[in-house]
């Protein structure tokens, strides 16, 4: 059986539900839709976006703070169980991850977190550390001792927004960029972790080194229409599904975020 997934971080759902844009949704093809910054509690939508006819909707919202984060999975495929957040309590809270279990995989949708600001020196000056660094560096390991321990009964499957442009090659301008979160060698540096521990990258593994492929460009240069974009929109697989894959792609037409979708095609 061919199953397509796709993931777009929409970075606001409500907003994103109000525009044209989200007939997207109507028109897919895909099996499993994840999305990330949803920013919402279901019961701020309305009825047919909370809980679409004919998908199974299972959400994950901020507690910490209203509008804010959020991660929900649209699913025609039932699972066999469903969980939110990560294990350990220290990473809960935020709405940033759910853990659906299908026959053949598990599957995770993360909206993993962001570096923060830059801190300041007491002179106001950039110091090269930003505020949430830690946070995100420990959210990563959480999170990748979960999926291991998963992993020890089936396949792996885990999409959305990590916030980390890997190589050179995901990002319009890497030498501007070194000294900035998403790009930081200990940000990148766990992605070359999670790989060699057998996590494959599908866009990479279909694709190659092909260059111009992004997900996300600042709304604030309008970097969209030059193309000036970052790939940090994922989907990684195991490498036990590796033979499955039959397609990986980035919907970089579809409009109505800062990011695009992205997908994967499985044949199970």
């Amino acid at each position: 059986m061919l199953i397509k997934l796709v993931s777009w971080n929409v970075n606001g759902l409500r907003a994103l539900a109000a525009k044209s844009d989200w007939r997207w949704f109507a028109e897919t093809d895909a099996q499993i839709v994840a999305l990330q910054e949803t920013k919402a509690h279901p019961d701020q939508l309305r009825p047919e976006v909370a809980e679409p006819a004919g998908w199974q909707a299972h959400w994950d919202s901020s507690h910490v703070r209203k509008g804010y984060s959020g991660v929900a999975v649209f699913s025609k495929i039932a699972p066999l169980a469903a969980r939110a957040e990560l294990p350990d309590p220290a990473y809960q809270g935020e709405g940033r991850l759910l853990h659906l279990e299908f026959a053949d995989f598990h599957f995770f949708n993360g909206y993993f977190p962001n570096g923060g600001a830059e801190e300041l020196d007491e002179n106001g000056k950039p110091t090269g550390r930003f505020r949430r660094v830690p946070y995100k560096m420990g959210f990563f390991e959480a999170f990748l001792s979960y999926a291991e321990e998963c992993r020890q009964s089936k396949p792996v499957v885990v999409c959305g927004d990590f916030n980390i442009a890997h190589k050179a090659i995901d990002l319009a301008r890497p030498r501007q960029n070194v000294k900035n979160t998403g790009f930081l060698p200990e940000e990148r540096a766990f992605l070359d972790r999670f790989t060699a521990m057998g996590y494959v990258d599908t866009f990479r593994q279909v694709h190659g080194d092909k260059t111009g492929c992004y997900s996300w460009w600042s709304y604030k240069t309008r970097a969209r229409a030059k193309n000036i974009g970052w790939r940090i929109d994922y989907f990684f697989v195991s490498e036990e599904l590796e033979p499955a894959i039959r397609d990986a792609w980035i919907e970089d037409q579809v409009y109505g975020s800062d990011h695009c979708p992205v997908g994967l095609a499985l044949e199970l």
